[in-house]
């Protein structure tokens, strides 16, 4: 034990230059890390710097926000306004009903709403009820130029409009389109137009849902399929665009439920797509019908329905689409359809939800015969159905 103690003894003290520079190393060890401290914390500070500046709100809303415009409208209508001693029991006494006519007078009203430039020569989109019988549209960009706008084109059963503004030989920036069949749920949604008059307002959430159909919202006369997103979406928002993550455009906003607080809807952009060019030519868009109320079905529902002795009708416990009405003098009244049918095929193509059967009526052309195989009862029959040009109006 005394031999171990006096080894150590000797290592350490007995060795005095090895001592020395093992203290000189530390020394010039601690020295250089005091050195580069603060240019390690310099570089984290700009990195963090770097991160708060790079908001992928701020770089899409920088690309896309220059290109959305609002669009203020104006639309004259005729009231007849009563002669001032019509409401009076004694001057009509005394001079009889007939003599005070009611006249007519003129009223200027006033709409405003959002669209984006998809163009460099000036084609706006935005929704058809945003220019609906204006008379006058006026379009106003974010730097504030101001164009007088003409409504090239509308579709009221998609509710979309393709507005047209001449700028001369001034540059116009325009809206990247994006591919809405690519969104998923729970993307990023951006919001941007001019809800309640306030321009360029942005709102973010994420895509709640896809494929809502219009008829599920309560809009039961047009033909869509509704991105559905938390971002808020107001009066004012109609028509301006909303964005993906990477500035894209996946949709036009439109506000159409007053009741749906916390809920918007947009119509995918892709379907914009496919009509935009024709309503940028003044072409009507047509829609082919059939003419029937739907519902899906399933046999569970089915089961429930006739199992219930206040149920006014007995159906099918298949799967397929269930006929709610048929509207009279159409198509489907003219080829024998009748409520409580179940509709299991179009052009032995077995269709299951009511969303199948409208996007296959959809995609037909107008006068185009479709073979639909129905349940009615217990039995299965084969109907030829015409189909005809929805009209809107």
């Amino acid at each position: 034990m005394k031999q171990i103690t006096t080894l150590i003894s000797t290592l350490l003290f007995g060795y005095g230059w090895l001592r020395s520079l093992l203290t000189l190393c530390t020394v010039l060890l601690l020295s250089n890390t005091l050195w580069t401290l603060p240019a390690a914390a310099q570089t984290l500070d700009e990195a963090a710097a770097g991160l708060s500046s790079e908001s992928f709100v701020a770089a899409a809303v920088r690309r896309v926000g220059p290109a959305v415009v609002r669009i203020d409208t104006e639309r004259t209508i005729v009231r007849n306004v009563p002669d001032l001693f019509y409401d009076d029991p004694f001057f009509r006494g005394f001079f009889g009903p007939d003599t005070f006519q009611q006249v007519p007078q003129e009223e200027r009203l006033r709409g405003q709403g959002s669209g984006f430039i998809i163009d460099g020569s000036g084609y706006i989109l935005t929704n058809a009820h945003v220019v609906d019988q204006a008379d006058r549209v006026t379009v106003t960009l974010k730097d504030g130029r101001s164009f007088e706008g003409v409504v090239e084109g509308a579709d009221e059963v998609t509710d979309l409009a393709v507005i047209k503004v001449d700028a001369g030989r001034e540059a116009l920036p325009i809206a990247p389109l994006g591919d809405s069949d690519r969104v998923e749920v729970g993307d990023w949604a951006i919001a941007v137009g001019n809800p309640l008059g306030l321009d360029n307002t942005v709102t973010l959430g994420i895509v709640s849902t896809l494929k809502r159909s219009s008829a599920t919202v309560g809009i039961p006369d047009k033909r869509l399929d509704f991105i559905q997103t938390d971002a808020a979406i107001n009066p004012g928002n109609s028509g301006g665009p909303l964005l993906n993550a990477s500035g894209e455009v996946i949709g036009i906003n439109t506000a159409i439920r007053a009741d749906a607080m916390g809920i918007g809807f947009a119509i995918p952009v892709n379907k914009a797509k496919e009509i935009k060019d024709r309503l940028a030519r003044g072409e009507r868009i047509v829609h082919p019908y059939l003419g029937v109320q739907i519902a899906t079905l399933t046999p569970d529902l089915a089961k429930r329905n006739n199992e219930d002795p206040n149920a006014g009708i007995q159906i099918p416990e298949v799967s397929g689409v269930l006929v709610i009405r048929v509207m009279p003098n159409t198509p489907a009244a003219e080829a024998g359809l009748r409520r409580g049918d179940v509709i299991t095929a179009i052009d032995d193509v077995p269709v299951k939800t009511a969303n199948q059967l409208q996007t296959r009526v959809d995609r037909t052309q107008v006068g185009q015969t479709l073979h639909v195989t129905v349940k009615r009862d217990r039995a299965t029959q084969q109907l030829s159905v015409k189909t005809a040009e929805l009209n809107n109006s």
